[in-house]
């Protein structure tokens, strides 16, 4: 899922970090160590969740493309499907479902009692009308085609050639049939995604605007967002879940710097910054006993753009990647505080290759690439610019220091064009120079989510327009592969091709700091970084 990491923005689709002017950057939450548990005896009821947030760009399910909006969207709002704590698919509206035999029909069985937070019960219907509307071209959705595509039926409403998806069925109020168009193992793993959350369509008819105002399903409802200022959260009391132990979850907006609110009892949880990391991992120091250190499954990386010179020269794309000192840079400038990618899948995700072959740092060779490729010299090559995202044109110190490698090591001055992040996110397309600053962290921890969703020839993320055949084949035969080993075995051929073919610059995976108060019990993030907050508690 993008992801704004700025400062304190959380996760999901590109992640890309940067400097806020005046601000230090965060580095973002994923799964981490279990809280110890609470009893109702033990903590407040009535107690308020103080955090450090910004404004979400959205809050409509079907348009969220990036992690701050979808930070709140998974408190309002939920799905059919959610993923348990071992981040496997498990039952939430839908209470149960079969599988056909040929692994292609669905049939999702509701719960009842459901209730939109308005009191409107929620039936199949709901779900058959929150997909299509997703589909609509009208809508505008970035993220319908990558996760509800592989219904049968959405391809062809997305290019307007049909008014719903002939793939859902609903047999009865509490039933809810899905055909795929093959065998897809992560078919479960897609519906976890907010673009599949059930959307109250009278509230959707209130206007462009509705969902300032949501009627969702989720353990909050939103009761009060002043933009740049605040955003207030109270337990939504007809939530058919585990009800909230807080009574409310307030974000600062844009209040300052978190640390600096840590420390003053302002916030009850922050992310570390970098300029703090050695104060938190001091075992004397006061913060230590308060610090989760949380693995990340997340990938950041240079996208180049294949369609345009000189990126279109595979010996070009590998010259840049071998520029790139990565052991430096995640020494200097994050203070280890990173892993180093030389591929494309993060550690502990399916089919991570530890044996894989990345592209060595070596600016001599990189330099006889120059020579081979069709420009044959530096002096030839064309104007390159990297597009960032930022506001107050302050760029990030990762992303500084990556540009001047370039110019030592081969000669090339690179532009930094930088662009506010919501354009960026949801823009791309329109705003392609020759490379851009980004990443992705996991929407479900599986090979697809990376290797095709963001490299495939037609998947609606490879806004370089990578395209491979050899890679697409290969992609197209995992996905299919019912043997779980032979799968991730073609998954790993194309992540080597793929880095073999500069595809992209792998640069760091992910690992984050996150200080919590020690009276408060249950915040969890997963290891795409979102804690359930309705499991978090405040002791007495």
């Amino acid at each position: 899922m993008e992801t704004f990491k700025g400062f304190t923005l959380t996760k999901k689709k590109i992640v890309f970090c940067l400097l806020l002017p005046l601000l230090i950057i965060s580095l973002v939450l994923s799964s981490c160590q279990p809280a110890t548990e609470t009893t109702a005896t033990t903590y407040n009821s009535n107690a308020v969740l103080n955090l450090y947030g910004i404004d979400p760009l959205t809050l409509d399910p079907a348009v969220a493309g990036e992690a701050t909006s979808q930070e709140y969207i998974l408190q309002i709002f939920s799905g059919l499907i959610t993923l348990d704590d071992n981040l496997q698919p498990a039952a939430d509206i839908a209470k149960s479902w079969k599988v056909s035999g040929n692994s292609t029909v669905y049939t999702f069985t509701l719960r009842q009692g459901v209730k939109f937070q308005d009191g409107r019960g929620v039936k199949a219907d709901d779900f058959k009308y929150s997909w299509e509307r997703a589909c609509n071209p009208t809508t505008g959705s970035q993220t319908a085609a990558t996760y509800l595509g592989d219904i049968v039926g959405v391809k062809e409403m997305l290019a307007g050639e049909a008014s719903s998806i002939s793939g859902v069925k609903v047999i009865n109020d509490y039933t809810l049939q899905v055909t795929i168009d093959a065998p897809k193992s992560y078919f479960l793993y897609k519906l976890t995604y907010t673009t599949a959350f059930v959307v109250d369509r009278n509230n959707v008819s209130q206007g462009a605007n509705w969902w300032k105002q949501p009627n969702g399903t989720g353990p909050f409802k939103l009761k009060q967002w002043s933009a740049n200022s605040s955003l207030v959260l109270e337990r939504n009391p007809l939530f058919y879940g585990e009800m909230a132990k807080v009574a409310s979850v307030n974000y600062e907006l844009w209040a300052g710097v978190p640390m600096r609110m840590y420390e003053m009892g302002q916030i009850d949880v922050t992310d570390v910054s970098l300029p703090y990391i050695d104060q938190v991992t001091d075992k004397s120091g006061s913060y230590y006993t308060q610090l989760m250190t949380v693995p990340e499954l997340s990938f950041y990386y240079i996208e180049f753009n294949c369609t345009k010179p000189p990126f279109d020269d595979a010996n070009v794309r590998r010259a840049f990647s071998m520029a790139i000192d990565k052991e430096k840079l995640v020494s200097l400038v994050y203070k280890d505080m990173m892993q180093k990618a030389d591929g494309i899948l993060p550690p502990d995700i399916p089919g991570y290759n530890s044996q894989l072959k990345g592209l060595e740092f070596n600016p001599q060779q990189a330099l006889e690439l120059i020579k081979a490729s069709q420009y044959g010299d530096v002096s030839k090559l064309p104007s390159i610019t990297i597009t960032t995202a930022g506001y107050g044109g302050a760029i990030s110190s990762y992303l500084e220091a990556i540009v001047n490698e370039w110019r030592q090591n081969l000669g090339v001055e690179v532009t930094v064009r930088q662009i506010d992040p919501e354009r960026f996110l949801y823009h791309m397309e329109d705003e392609l120079d020759e490379m851009y600053d980004t990443g992705w962290i996991a929407d479900y921890p599986h090979p697809q989510d990376f290797l095709e969703t963001l490299f495939a020839s037609n998947a609606q993320n490879n806004y370089g327009g990578y395209s491979n055949l050899e890679v697409d084949a290969l992609l197209e035969k995992a996905g299919v592969e019912p043997d779980s080993a032979k799968s991730l075995t073609m998954y790993q051929q194309a992540e080597q091709i793929l880095v073999d073919d500069a595809a992209c610059l792998p640069l760091w995976f992910g690992k984050n700091y996150v200080l919590v108060k020690p009276n408060v019990k249950g915040y969890n993030p997963t290891a795409m970084g979102y804690p359930k907050l309705n499991e978090v508690s405040i002791n007495k």
